[in-house]
C-alpha cells in the first residue's frame, strides 16, 4: 500500500502545519504549499464549498506537494465516501459526541463487511483496490462540545480512528464562553488539554483548529501534532495588511 501524503507527513514529522480553504480557489493550496505548509483542509461544513467543488480542488492538488483533508458536517456516509473517492487523504467529521458517532465515521470509510462505504473511486491516484482505499483513509472526528468532552476517552477508544481534531470555538460556546475566550479561559483550556491527552494516550493523532501561530505554539506543548494555522482569507488579510503597513 502506498501511504497518503498526510500519512507520510505524520510518520516523518513530530507535528504538521495546515492551512484551510473555505471557498473556491485556484491558487490557495499552491500558495500554502509554497509557504511550507504540510496539509490543506477543505471545509464543506462551514465553507462556500460542496463536495463537487472539493473534487475539482483535490484533482488539482494531485500536482501540488501538499496533503489534503476535508471537513464534513456529519457522519453521513455519502459525502464522506465521495471526498475519499475524489482523492482526499483524510476526512474530519464535525460535531462527534459519542463513541457510536465515532464508529459511524469510521464505518463510512470502510467497505462491507467492516463498514458502509460504497465502491466508486473517482481519482486515478487512489487506484482501484478496495483494501488500498481503506488503508489510505485517515479518519479524524471532532470533539467540540461539552457532551463530546464527557465522552472523550470512550470516543478515542474507537477502533479504526486515526485522530481527534478539536474545534475550540464550538467547544467554548458549549461550555458557556465566547469563541474569543477559547484561548484565554482556563476551563476551555483544561477541556482542550483533556481531549489532547485522551487522544495521545489512545495512540491517536491530536489535531486542533488553532487559527494562529501563537495559539498553535501553545497547543504543541499539550501534545497536539496536527495544527491548522490559518484560512486562505486570514492569510490574505494578514499579508495585505502587512504590505499596507510598509507603505504608510
Amino acid at each position: 500500500m502506498t501511504p497518503s501524503r498526510l500519512q507520510d507527513a505524520l510518520a516523518d514529522k513530530e507535528r504538521v502545519w495546515g492551512g484551510w480553504v473555505v471557498g473556491p480557489t485556484v491558487i490557495g493550496p499552491e500558495e500554502f504549499a509554497r509557504a511550507g505548509y504540510d496539509y490543506v483542509g477543505f471545509d464543506i461544513q462551514h465553507g462556500y464549498l460542496d463536495d463537487a467543488d472539493v473534487a475539482l480542488l483535490l484533482r488539482r492538488c494531485e500536482h501540488v506537494p501538499i496533503a489534503t483533508a476535508v471537513r464534513v458536517g456529519s457522519t453521513d456516509p455519502g459525502p464522506i465516501g465521495r471526498v475519499l473517492d475524489a482523492g482526499a487523504d483524510a476526512v474530519i467529521v464535525a460535531m462527534v459526541e459519542s463513541p457510536e458517532q465515532a464508529a459511524a465515521s469510521v464505518a463510512a470509510t470502510r467497505y462491507a463487511p467492516a463498514g458502509v462505504r460504497s465502491y466508486g473511486p473517482l481519482s486515478p491516484s487512489i487506484g482501484r483496490e478496495p483494501a488500498a482505499h481503506e488503508e489510505r483513509a485517515t479518519v479524524f472526528v471532532m470533539i467540540e462540545s461539552a457532551r463530546g468532552l464527557t465522552a472523550a476517552e470512550e470516543i478515542c477508544a474507537t477502533p479504526g480512528l486515526s485522530g481527534i481534531y478539536v474545534g475550540p470555538a464550538d467547544l467554548a460556546i458549549s461550555l458557556g464562553y465566547t469563541p474569543a475566550e477559547a484561548w484565554t479561559t482556563p476551563a476551555v483550556q483544561d477541556a482542550i488539554a483533556r481531549i489532547g491527552t485522551a487522544a495521545t494516550d489512545a495512540g491517536l493523532v491530536a489535531g486542533i483548529h488553532a487559527g494562529s501561530g501563537k495559539a498553535a505554539r501553545a497547543m504543541t506543548e499539550l501534545g497536539f501534532r496536527m495544527l491548522t494555522l490559518a484560512s486562505e482569507s486570514q492569510a490574505l488579510r494578514h499579508g495585505a495588511a502587512e504590505i499596507l503597513r510598509e507603505v504608510r
